[in-house]
């Protein structure tokens, strides 16, 4: 998890608490949920947080926190703005793949050396966390004083103002001269030549042209790589400007908010920025609060305590929310609650709860027996998964434990089904919006395709190899609360020279007869399998499953020589 290095006598300066101690402060912030690992070099306290609080990532955001909890502030703070008079103008060259900007500008900023230090901690930090290491999202930070703004006269300005260009460049393009450089490059040669451009290099490697920002004078900044030297900060600097490009508009409005936040902290002026897309315009930053619903009996469930209305707002206040009760469905008590712009972890009525036990105390919540009568014990999903793991191990089959999570070449066009097909594994699939692997971009609609990539990368072991699984499988599902249907899938395969059909077969009748169901296979179409050599799966009335031999296309696929016979059907049917 993320580790912040902050200043004690910063701390106590920006919390206004000059009479605690270093070990008062890691108490009061262990209630923060940040944990002390101990001391750089300096003598700066190291805390490792969870990754949810970005706002925290700064000892301007911890101060903030510890005022809160100390009960200095209360309620919603929202920084005064000033009006636009700088506009980010974004033309058509920028690239498809980075195709978001939105930036601040920051007036009358003191920057000593520890405020310098922060600023530059928190920008690295959220590159490294919401940002994804500048994949998502990358800042710049920039001393106004030597920007020239291009005369632009904005949509709503009644006056001309400042702008500079978000725009695409080939890669040998304008020439600048990058940070800790003191000779012109062009992109192409800061990917090559240059310390910090060759360690980002791959995030633009695939682009056609590169992102760039430029000004009246020309280009300055080359997101997500590096900044000029022109603009760089540093002490003598009072106004900046804070550009953000990104993947996602909503990352890097959020990510700006956070910087913008602690700058205002500093005693620094937040003024608005227009950001002027070819088919609308924006102002940022964005300091909108959000809303959310909890209910009283839901505080009081969760956190196992007993709480007036007059409590429970003033618990929330004190973290830095703001509540007003109201009456919901019959007659129920319930809060609704704003949300600061800086609060990114805030998307669910739960973490509006977790700030409650916080700002309550969770060392001060009294351990108590829940006020029911039963004993624990095992689910009866849990008996079933065992009974049925039990009786395949029995059978001869090996028990595996595979991922849930999948490729859609793997689940659909190695094993040649396609997601509208009428077949066990054909299903809209639960993808992932943005996943960290290409190996690993959807739950998986059966578990026949996790089988044989164990099959595929198992070809040095002997044979035979009879291999079983009992695991989730899921789909989309609109009637679900989730939007997706899970369900528990027996799966099974037998790979050796002589595997058929009947070999299939017989396992099955033997684990029907286990569970006591009556067992039928009338013939069926499935493109996983030979035409002829595949049944349907029928317990007790229902087609539950597919049995058969796996086609030789797909075991060319996997790299398998020899025969495969396999079967798939819901755990369920087995009760």
């Amino acid at each position: 998890m993320p580790v912040v290095d902050v200043n004690p006598d910063e701390l106590r300066d920006l919390t206004g608490h000059d009479e605690k101690s270093d070990d008062e402060l890691i108490d009061d912030m262990f209630a923060l949920g940040l944990e002390f690992e101990g001391r750089t070099e300096e003598g700066d306290l190291q805390l490792e947080f969870a990754p949810d609080r970005l706002d925290r990532l700064s000892v301007e955001g911890v101060a903030r926190s510890l005022r809160y909890q100390y009960g200095d502030d209360r309620g919603v703070y929202v920084p005064g703005t000033n009006d636009a008079d700088w506009t980010i103008e974004v033309e058509e060259s920028v690239p498809d793949e980075r195709p978001y900007v939105t930036g601040a500008v920051i007036r009358d900023v003191d920057l000593d050396e520890d405020a310098l230090d922060s600023l530059i901690q928190l920008q690295e930090k959220l590159h490294a966390t919401m940002g994804r290491k500048r994949a998502k999202g990358a800042i710049g930070i920039h001393d106004l004083t030597m920007l020239k703004g291009q005369a632009a006269t904005a949509e709503g300005q009644t006056e001309a103002g400042n702008s500079i260009v978000y725009r695409g460049i080939e890669p040998d393009g304008d020439r600048f001269v990058p940070l800790d450089s003191d000779a012109e490059m062009t992109p192409d040669e800061v990917l090559r030549s240059h310390p910090t451009g060759e360690t980002y290099a791959d995030l633009v490697a695939e682009y056609d042209r590169y992102p760039a920002i430029y000004d009246d004078i020309g280009l300055f900044s080359f997101p997500p790589v590096i900044n000029g030297r022109r603009t760089e900060v540093s002490t003598d600097s009072r106004d900046l400007f804070v550009e953000l490009t990104g993947t996602d508009q909503w990352t890097i409005d959020h990510m700006c908010n956070v910087i913008c936040y602690a700058l205002d902290a500093r005693g620094a002026k937040v003024e608005e920025v227009r950001v002027s897309y070819p088919d609308r315009e924006l102002v940022r930053p964005d300091f909108e609060v959000r809303e959310k619903t909890v209910t009283h009996e839901r505080i009081e469930s969760m956190l196992g305590i007993d709480l007036s209305a007059e409590t429970v707002v003033d618990l929330l206040e004190r973290s830095g929310l703001d509540a007003a009760t109201e009456e919901v469905g019959d007659d129920e008590l319930a809060y609704e609650v704003e949300i600061p712009p800086y609060r990114v972890d805030v998307l669910h009525p739960l973490d509006v709860v977790d700030d409650v036990g916080r700002a309550y105390g969770f060392n001060d919540l009294e351990p108590r027996y829940p006020d029911v009568g039963t004993v624990g014990g095992r689910h009866d999903r849990s008996k079933l998964e065992d009974a049925a793991r039990e009786a395949l191990v029995g059978l001869g089959f090996e028990d595996l434990l595979n991922f849930h999570m999948i490729s859609e070449e793997e689940n659909f066009d190695r094993m040649q089904v396609s997601p509208d097909d009428d077949v066990l594994g054909a299903a809209d699939p639960a993808t992932i919006l943005e996943p960290y692997s290409e190996d690993y971009t959807m739950l998986r609609t059966w578990a026949l395709p996790s089988m044989l990539m164990v099959l595929e990368n198992n070809t040095h072991r002997g044979y035979p190899q009879d291999l079983a699984e009992i695991g989730l499988a899921a789909r989309v599902d609109e009637r679900e609360n989730t939007g997706v249907a899970e369900r528990r899938t027996v799966a099974g395969v037998l790979a050796r020279h002589d595997a058929s059909y009947e070999d299939a077969k017989a396992r099955l009748q033997a684990i029907a007869r286990n569970f006591d169901k009556d067992l039928e296979t009338p013939a069926t179409d499935h493109p996983t399998f030979i035409d002829g050599r595949a049944a349907a799966i029928v317990l007790d009335g229902e087609t539950v499953g597919v049995v058969g031999e796996i086609h030789p296309a797909v075991l060319v696929e996997h790299d398998l020589e020899l025969p495969v016979a396999a079967f798939e059907l819901r755990l369920d049917a087995l009760e």
